[in-house]
């Protein structure tokens, strides 16, 4: 999984005043919990632009100057108005530890379905994944080359190397629906066979 850095200083102070002041100097107030006890920092908001406002994950490295920590994002908070960020929760990543991440789910080949008029569904954008932080994965693929009309292609059929995906068996990951066109002309023809009658 690609990584991405970001460059933080420790916080000593961490009240509501304290932290309202390093938001008015544009730095988001952030914490990384997973490590032998919480690490308070703060960040230019900024930094984030491309972990936050992008549809694909990273985990990230956080240069504090005395320390780098790898980690994850785990929690963010945004203001109900201007949509800046509040808070951001990172977790850190261990490399002998599993951790659970949601990764986005890339489609590769074209259903049969789609080729013979019917519309391809993608129902999970993101995939639940388990894995150790060096085989997570940037995306989930997925093959739909085999998909027929009216065909679900269940997640127990996703290839999982290095990773364990972390859903139901029943979950359907993408189908091919027919599309509204070729309902209708399949309908004018149940018609037509209807009045030939």
């Amino acid at each position: 999984m690609k990584s991405i850095s970001i460059k933080g200083q420790e916080r000593e102070s961490v009240g509501k005043s304290a932290t309202k002041a390093a938001r008015n100097a544009g730095l988001v107030p952030c914490v990384i919990y997973g490590g032998d006890k919480p690490v308070h920092f703060t960040a230019e908001e900024k930094s984030f632009r491309n972990l936050v406002y992008t549809p694909n994950v990273h985990t990230v490295a956080i240069d504090l100057g005395s320390q780098t920590v790898d980690a994850v994002l785990q929690d963010i908070q945004f203001h109900p108005v201007s949509d800046r960020i509040l808070h951001i929760d990172f977790f850190q990543l261990h490399q002998d530890k599993e951790i659970t991440m949601e990764v986005p789910v890339k489609i590769s080949g074209t259903a049969k379905g789609v080729l013979a008029g019917g519309v391809l569904r993608l129902n999970q954008r993101k995939l639940k994944v388990r894995a150790l932080p060096s085989n997570l994965p940037d995306f989930v693929e997925v093959n739909v080359s085999n998909l027929d009309m009216g065909n679900k292609l269940y997640v127990t059929e996703v290839e999982a190397d290095n990773f364990k995906l972390l859903h139901a068996d029943n979950t359907v990951v993408a189908q091919v629906r027919m599309s509204r066109a070729a309902m209708k002309a399949a309908q004018e023809a149940a018609k037509v066979a209807k009045g030939g009658k």
